[in-house]
């Protein structure tokens, strides 16, 4: 019989010729979590704890997931942000510790009573992390059907009110129907298509690529249309944020002052890389 105490063992075999130690001992934690609702403290505890079939028919098919490089959210079915379980499958981007710093960077500001615009939903932890940790009215919006579903029921979990709905951005008959805001919010796709040869397979095969990569001729062109939006639809003294591509910040900036943006400010996030933008609507 399987004890508790032999799953890290069993995942190290297992999986030591495709991930480093570290992403390892990362995938014990989520499983003895998703497993047991235990710590790390509470396995050591429990090391001793006889395994029920049922557990380790889970612990080899979440093995044999981790096998193709599908990434351990997704095979659980959830990610954590900002001290939140959200839901994540194949049609949402799995949520990164860079966009935590982005929101963090926001609710430092009295967001009490404001209205705000989440541009591209996703999982919704950007818009849902906002409206639970303040009293303003959020507002989000994706081109994805299936993102929403998935927005929607992460919203309904947490018990928060974020009003989501279908748009494109790039269609002005949907932006017209907009109405003003306080902030706008984006994490939009950045990651140029040139990138993907560097870039690891539980990304490249997992993850949807319509919410991560931009061509290489026109990197900006998601920050280009959505500050177009933000100079008619956010109120005086606004503020919007992006998060960014490292090696884009001076040419969002750029583009940002061209259009009539002040007080601009770039911040990088705790890996030291340009990460973040803030620019405000003074008309």
């Amino acid at each position: 019989m399987m004890k508790l105490k032999d799953i890290r063992p069993y995942l190290t075999e297992m999986l030591n010729s495709k991930y480093p130690d570290t992403e390892i001992r990362s995938f014990y934690n989520w499983i003895i979590e998703y497993l047991f609702t235990y710590t790390s403290t509470h396995s050591i505890i429990h090391a001793e704890k006889l395994l029920e079939d049922s557990d380790v028919l889970k612990l080899e098919q979440i093995t044999n997931a981790l096998k193709n490089e599908q990434p351990i959210q997704q095979i659980l079915g959830y990610s954590w942000f900002y001290g939140n379980k959200f839901h994540v499958n194949k049609h949402v981007l799995i949520p990164r510790p860079e966009t935590e710093e982005l929101v963090d960077w926001i609710l430092t500001e009295n967001l009490d009573h404001k209205s705000i615009l989440d541009v591209g939903s996703g999982t919704g932890c950007i818009p849902i992390t906002l409206a639970l940790n303040s009293s303003a009215k959020v507002s989000s919006f994706d081109i994805s059907e299936e993102a929403l579903e998935i927005a929607k029921k992460n919203a309904q979990n947490l018990k928060v009110a974020v009003d989501f709905f279908q748009g494109d951005v790039f269609s002005d008959t949907n932006m017209n129907q907009l109405g003003t805001y306080d902030i706008i919010v984006s994490n939009p796709p950045y990651v140029l298509d040139m990138d993907k040869v560097t870039m690891s397979n539980n990304v490249l095969l997992y993850e949807p690529h319509t919410a991560l990569f931009v061509p290489d001729e026109d990197p900006i062109k998601y920050y280009t249309v959505i500050a177009d939006i933000a100079r008619h639809k956010l109120n005086m003294n606004g503020c919007l944020y992006f998060e960014i591509h490292e090696k884009k910040g001076e040419e969002v900036l750029n583009m940002l002052k061209n259009k009539g943006f002040s007080s601009l400010l770039l911040k990088q996030d705790m890996q030291g890389k340009d990460r973040m933008i803030k620019a405000v609507w003074k008309p």
